[in-house]
């Protein structure tokens, strides 16, 4: 079969979108990105997974087991992921211009959110193009209860 007629239906499979967000305790420089491979792994103790490519940002903060967030992007408000979407400057704080406040365990949580979970990795492994990284569940936070989260669903599994 060929990999074009594979990734049809794997695009298929729905997903959310979530801003994974982390602040360097020793900089204070602030790094994020769009996510949409996440998902729940584990309820004792609570773990969630994320894929995410090496290199992209926010990884190599993660990887050495830094608190991160990630930011359940819900339906009432889609304003602020259009600048995570398209891409920023790295030498930019994607954040300076979205409202945000640090939660208990110091994941940068956005205000314009649905929902975020804080979290801490634990392991994890690297199966293909995408290193999956095993996460903790060390705190969550609902700020917009009446909004349905966001849906993703891709023309293909090849691509995001």
């Amino acid at each position: 079969m060929l990999q074009s007629d594979k990734a049809s239906a794997v695009g298929l499979i729905p997903s959310g979108l979530f801003i994974v967000a982390i602040q360097d305790p020793k900089s204070q420089a602030t790094d994020g990105y769009l996510a949409s491979f996440v998902q729940q792994i584990s309820f004792s103790p609570m773990l969630v997974s994320l894929a995410i490519k090496p290199g992209r940002p926010a990884y190599d903060l993660i990887k050495q087991g830094l608190p991160f967030a990630i930011n359940v992007i819900g339906d009432h408000d889609k304003t602020f992921l259009k600048h995570f979407w398209k891409g920023y400057d790295p030498a930019q704080n994607p954040f300076n211009e979205l409202p945000h406040h640090f939660g208990e365990f110091k994941g940068l949580i956005l205000d314009q959110a649905k929902a975020a979970i804080e979290c801490v990795m634990v392991s994890s492994t690297k199966p293909g193009d995408h290193e999956i990284i095993f996460a903790e569940v060390k705190s969550s936070h609902v700020m917009n209860a009446e909004s349905k989260p966001m849906v993703h669903i891709r023309k293909s599994g090849a691509d995001y």
